[in-house]
């Protein structure tokens, strides 16, 4: 092996470790934010609106997305319970053909809950989006977000970095076998996560005007 070869072998060792460990720290501090979540509903408060993050209803391969089954199910429990007055849906339309808050909202009145207790928030391509929205367009200063703990980890550190006294209501979570390529997915979501709020201070594509929930 040539000198140069050997630099380049160590500095690319050296640059792989250190991303490895950011990672690591990263994913340890958001997982941390859990303590603000619960699967049991006397865990959470009662406030004035929840946020259900989005999701797709089906997978690529046409079958039932169990994240958002469960997640719906949840939402509805919560209302149900008189945990909160209002749901805003937010997630991801995009395009004419896919529509996440129409899809939430169309299940959660399947599922019981009114419709004029349902606002839908169409800008929320990403979690960051989601959340920054709820108190910057829908003038939520607290609430609960609806989601899988892992999720609502991420969710609640960026809120709480962001003045939102947000807790997490835990939805059932989906077994491991198909749950795995998300899990994956969301330890490089922890990473992104923490650039995003503590370095980039990134902010939402779209705001707006504010809409009074």
């Amino acid at each position: 092996m040539t000198p140069r070869r050997k630099r380049v072998l160590i500095a690319g060792a050296v640059l792989a470790g250190t991303v490895g460990l950011y990672v690591l720290i990263a994913n340890l501090v958001v997982v941390s934010y859990g303590r603000y979540t619960s699967a049991d509903l006397d865990g959470v408060p009662a406030v004035h609106a929840a946020l259900v993050l989005g999701t797709s209803r089906t997978l690529g391969d046409g079958r039932e997305n169990g994240f958002y089954r469960r997640r719906m199910a949840a939402a509805a429990a919560l209302y149900a319970h008189g945990k909160c007055r209002r749901l805003v849906v937010s997630g991801d339309n995009r395009t004419a053909g896919y529509n996440e808050p129409e899809d939430m909202k169309a299940d959660l009145i399947a599922l019981g809950v009114p419709a004029e207790a349902i606002v839908c928030d169409y800008a929320g391509r990403r979690t960051l989006d989601s959340v920054v929205r709820f108190k910057e367009i829908f003038g939520q200063d607290s609430g609960i977000v609806v989601s899988q703990r892992f999720h609502n980890e991420r969710a609640v550190f960026i809120a709480r970095h962001r003045g939102i006294a947000l807790h997490g209501f835990n939805a059932e979570d989906v077994d491991a076998y198909n749950g795995l390529r998300t899990r994956v997915r969301e330890v490089m979501s922890k990473a992104v996560a923490v650039l995003d709020v503590l370095v980039f201070r990134s902010q939402p594509r779209f705001l707006g005007e504010r809409i009074a929930i």
